[in-house]
């Protein structure tokens, strides 16, 4: 892995100042929520650093990248572009800063639309991109407080706001996001 301080003055060229800001607002949440869930905190500032690397590449420039790197998108990426800087995301984290780690290279690959059986460093990240404080959308402050006590509830809590801020604005809904949804929802259900 190239050095961090080189890390971060890549990621720095490659995002507008307003997107580093919140990629460094990720990396310091990411970092608070994996000292409170006990995960690799390294792991988390590493993830929460680069997961929008590819976030302000130009259409053309991301399916140039897309077919470099033979990524193989679903027909639900390909019809909703930003979807695609998260698996680009973690090709070039690979490629350009010689990131291996293949847990911080799926938190990379899967903060936006979440998958079913996500790691504790995935839900971290997922998290921290959705509270760091830049954000700012009506039921935020709840989510974040969720999150300082419950993970997975705030998964859930999450998941069911993006799905709804989607079917508001008529768009696509990756089949990743309902199955993670639905697999949170299964464990957390008491047994009978």
């Amino acid at each position: 892995m190239k050095e961090l301080r080189y890390i971060e003055s890549e990621v720095k060229k490659m995002l507008t100042p307003r997107r580093f800001e919140h990629s460094l607002g990720v990396r310091d949440t990411a970092v608070q929520l994996a000292v409170k869930y006990d995960a690799n905190s390294d792991k988390a500032a590493l993830a929460g650093l680069t997961h929008d690397c590819a976030k302000d590449l130009g259409y053309q420039e991301m399916m140039e990248l897309v077919k470099k790197y033979n990524i193989n998108l679903d027909e639900i990426s390909r019809l909703e572009p930003s979807l695609i800087h998260g698996p680009l995301g973690a090709c070039i984290a690979q490629d350009v800063f010689e990131i291996y780690d293949e847990e911080v290279l799926n938190a990379i690959r899967y903060h936006t639309t979440g998958r079913p059986s996500m790691t504790l460093l995935e839900k971290i990240i997922y998290l921290a991109d959705y509270i760091e404080p830049h954000r700012d959308f009506p039921g935020v402050n709840k989510l974040r407080n969720v999150a300082k006590c419950d993970l997975d509830n705030a998964m859930i809590l999450a998941f069911d706001n993006t799905i709804t801020h989607v079917i508001s604005l008529r768009g696509l809904l990756h089949p990743n996001t309902i199955f993670a949804r639905n697999d949170l929802i299964v464990r957390l259900k008491p047994k009978e």
